[in-house]
C-alpha cells in the first residue's frame, strides 16, 4: 500500500545511458575515458537523475581513477554517488568512502523458532531489552543506557587501533570466535602496520576537533540516526538446492530468528572524515589545484603522499571503531533477548561494509576499490577467501530493503567480476529527506506497517525513513541478477524495528 506516487520523474535527461543488456547499460563519458558501468534494468535506469549521473562522471575523470560502476541503488551522493565502486591504484578518495568511514551491515542468527516471537508482547519487551543496551540518535552513547558496557579513553584508543582483536572482544564480553566472520575484523595503517596507527592516533588526540575523543568512544554499541537500525527477522532460505546448501555453509537457519543491524563508525568516523575533507581542501586551494567537475567533495590525495598516508590512517581507525560499534551491538542484542527469553544462543552469520576503501588486485595490478553505498562481492573460488568458510560458496551479502518489504541474504557470481566485485548496498533512496517528509502521509506510513504487523519503538515511524521513500527493492534485486553479479540465498522478514528520527550519520 502506498501514501503516494514514488514514481521518478519523466523530465528529459541531459546525460543517456546506452542499454548493453537486460540490467546493464553504459555511461558515455569522453572519447578518452572508457564508459562507465551501470547495473540496473528498465525500471531502475528511470531513477537516476541528472544529479546522481553527473556526479558519477566528474569521478570517473577525476585522476588516478580506472573504473567506476554505478549500482542499481545509486542516488545523489557528497561528491560521488551513493551507491557507487570505484578503483584508483595512484590515488585515494575521501568523497566515494563517505563521512561515515565503514558504515556496514551485520546478521546475528539465532536459535530461536519464529513462533517464540509471534505474541506482540514479546516482541514489545524484546524492544525494551534492546533499547535498554543499545542508544539510538546522534550523540547518544553507552551512558544513556542502563544496561550498556563501560568503555573508558584507554579500551577506546585500544578499539580504534586494534580493531575486534580477542584483547577487544574479551575487555567487552564479545564473542572472540565473532572476528571470523568479518569482511576485515581489523585495519592497519598506511605501511600495513598497526603501529602506524598507534602513531597517528596520538598526533591526532593533540587537536582541537579530537577533544571529545573519550565521549565518542562511549559510542560504542550504539546506532546512529536516519537510516540506521536494528531489525528483528525472520529467515526464509530459497527454495534452490543452491540456495539451502549455501544457507547451510552462512549458519542461516530456516524458520528462525536473527537480527539485522546497519551503522558506522558514529561520531568518531565524522570526526575524522570531515578533518580529512577541510584538510584536502585547503590544500587543494593552497596549491591552486582545479577539483574534479568543480565539486569540493571530490577531492583526493596521490598515494605514497603524507596527505594519502594520513587519510588512509584515519580511515583505518576510524573502521576499527565501526567493527567493534557492530561486534558489541550484536552481543548486546543477544543479550537482550537472553534476558526476555532465557538459553537464546546466538551466532554472527557476517559482518560487511559498504563505505570503505579496500586494496585489492584490479586489472592485475593493486588497487584501491573505493565503495561508497556499495558492497563487496566475492563469488566462491575468489582468491582473498582462500583458507575462510566461504572459500568454495562465497561471502554473505546482506542488503537492506525495507521493513515491509524485506531485505535479503545473496552470494557473488562470476559476473561480478564486471562490477569491481561489487554490488548495491540496499534500494537506494528515491525521494530525498524534505521530499519524504513533505510528500507521505505518517498515518499511512504507520497503518502500512502495522498491516504486515512490523513493530517499532518510534511512536510515530520516520517518514523521511519509510519503505516509500526507497526505491522498489524488488526491481534493485532483480537487476543483480539479472545482471550475473549475485543470486539469492534467504529473504529475511521484519517482525520489528528499533531506529531513531535524528540526522543521518551518513
Amino acid at each position: 500500500m502506498s501514501s503516494k506516487s514514488t514514481s521518478p520523474t519523466t523530465a528529459v535527461r541531459k546525460h543517456k545511458l546506452i542499454p548493453t543488456g537486460d540490467a546493464t547499460a553504459m555511461l558515455p563519458v569522453s572519447d578518452k575515458v572508457a564508459p562507465i558501468t551501470v547495473i540496473g534494468n528498465e525500471a531502475i535506469r528511470k531513477t537516476f537523475d541528472d544529479g546522481c549521473l553527473q556526479q558519477a562522471i566528474n569521478s570517473r575523470m577525476a585522476p588516478g581513477v580506472s573504473q567506476l560502476v554505478l549500482n542499481p541503488d545509486a542516488h545523489l551522493g557528497y561528491g560521488a554517488p551513493v551507491g557507487c565502486a570505484m578503483a584508483s591504484s595512484t590515488h585515494v578518495y575521501p568523497g566515494p568512502v563517505g563521512v561515515d568511514i565503514k558504515c556496514s551491515m551485520s546478521l546475528l542468527q539465532m536459535d530461536l523458532e519464529a513462533d517464540a516471537i509471534e505474541d506482540r508482547k514479546i516482541r514489545r519487551a524484546l524492544i525494551q531489552a534492546i533499547c535498554r543496551r543499545t542508544p539510538t540518535g546522534a550523540g547518544k552513547g553507552q551512558r544513556n543506557v542502563s544496561h550498556g558496557r563501560s568503555v573508558n579513553r584507554t579500551l577506546g584508543m585500544q578499539v580504534a587501533v586494534e580493531g575486534a582483536s580477542s584483547n577487544v572482544c574479551r575487555q567487552l564480553d564479545i564473542p572472540t570466535q565473532w572476528a571470523e566472520r568479518c569482511e576485515d575484523a581489523f585495519h592497519v595503517g598506511h605501511d600495513d602496520t598497526a603501529e602506524a596507527l598507534a602513531a597517528r592516533l596520538e598526533r591526532l588526540l593533540e587537536q582541537r576537533h579530537m577533544s571529545n575523543f573519550t565521549s565518542k568512544m562511549r559510542q560504542l554499541g550504539s546506532y546512529g540516526g536516519g537510516n540506521h537500525f536494528g531489525e528483528c527477522e525472520v529467515v526464509e532460505v530459497g527454495d534452490t538446492e543452491k540456495a539451502k546448501s549455501t544457507a547451510e555453509v552462512f549458519g542461516l537457519q530456516d524458520g528462525r530468528v536473527a537480527f539485522l543491524s546497519h551503522c558506522g563508525s558514529r561520531g568518531f568516523g565524522h570526526n575524522l572524515a570531515s578533518a580529512q575533507f577541510k584538510t584536502l581542501q585547503s590544500k587543494f586551494a593552497q596549491w591552486n589545484i582545479p577539483l574534479p567537475g568543480g565539486d569540493r567533495e571530490l577531492v583526493y590525495a596521490p598515494l605514497g603522499s603524507p596527505e594519502a598516508n594520513d587519510y588512509l590512517d584515519d580511515m583505518a581507525l576510524g573502521a576499527n571503531f565501526a567493527t567493534v560499534n557492530h561486534m558489541l551491538i550484536n552481543a548486546l542484542v543477544l543479550e537482550a533477548f537472553q534476558e526476555v527469553i532465557p538459553g537464546v544462543q546466538g551466532k554472527l552469520v557476517y559482518f560487511i561494509s559498504h563505505n570503505i576503501a579496500r586494496k585489492e588486485i584490479v586489472d592485475n595490478q593493486v588497487s584501491w576499490v573505493h565503495r561508497k553505498g556499495a558492497t563487496r562481492a566475492f563469488p566462491g573460488g575468489h582468491h582473498e577467501l582462500k583458507e575462510t568458510v566461504f572459500a568454495d560458496t562465497g561471502h554473505p551479502i546482506l542488503l537492506p530493503g525495507n521493513p515491509r518489504d524485506g531485505s535479503a541474504v545473496m552470494v557473488g557470481e562470476e559476473g561480478a567480476a564486471n562490477s569491481l566485485y561489487s554490488v548495491n548496498h540496499g534500494a537506494g533512496r528515491i525521494l530525498g529527506r524534505r521530499q519524504a517528509n513533505r510528500t507521505l502521509d505518517q498515518a499511512t506510513v504507520d497503518q502500512d506497517l502495522d498491516q504486515h504487523d512490523v513493530l517499532s519503538n518510534c511512536r510515530r515511524y520516520p517518514l523521511d525513513e519509510a519503505p516509500d521513500a526507497y526505491k522498489n527493492f524488488n526491481d534493485v534485486l532483480a537487476s543483480v541478477k539479472s545482471a550475473g553479479l549475485a543470486s539469492e540465498v534467504a529473504r529475511l522478514k521484519a517482525r520489528f524495528v528499533i531506529k531513531d528520527g535524528g540526522k543521518a550519520d551518513d
